[in-house]
């Protein structure tokens, strides 16, 4: 078996084994709203670092995100993503990242956000 696919990119690569409800059920996936983006020059691959509000239940959490393709610092505040919120926080130089915003390839491998088509309350889980 090759690379797993969010490491290849590659849209013809085959489906992950199969898990069980309960799996996909301790991910847990939030929305939220960025409210905060800025650049983040000391990162290895070009990379922002976004503070993002999640609602009253988990708050504001930063995420550093390699997302400057596609967007600009100024397109972000008031974007909603999607991001993994149960992950243990990681250090990314001297930026701790607490949850993983999530996105899909675009056709070179650069990242596209995942976000949903219309406002949903922030905190809201993905099922």
């Amino acid at each position: 078996m090759g690379p797993p696919m969010h490491m290849t990119h590659d849209p013809a690569a085959p489906a992950a084994e199969t898990i069980g409800f309960d799996q996909f059920l301790a991910v847990d996936i939030r929305v939220g709203t960025i409210v905060e983006a800025e650049a983040f020059p000391e990162a290895r691959k070009p990379a922002f670092k976004l503070l993002i509000d999640f609602g009253p239940a988990i708050g504001r959490r930063r995420s550093s995100a390699q997302i400057t393709e596609h967007y600009t610092l100024e397109q972000l505040p008031g974007l909603q993503v999607a991001a993994v919120v149960n992950f243990p926080p990681r250090q990314i130089g001297k930026f701790m990242s607490e949850v993983l915003t999530l996105g899909f390839p675009d056709a070179e491998g650069k990242v596209v956000l995942f976000h949903p088509s219309e406002k949903v309350p922030d905190g809201g889980r993905l099922f």
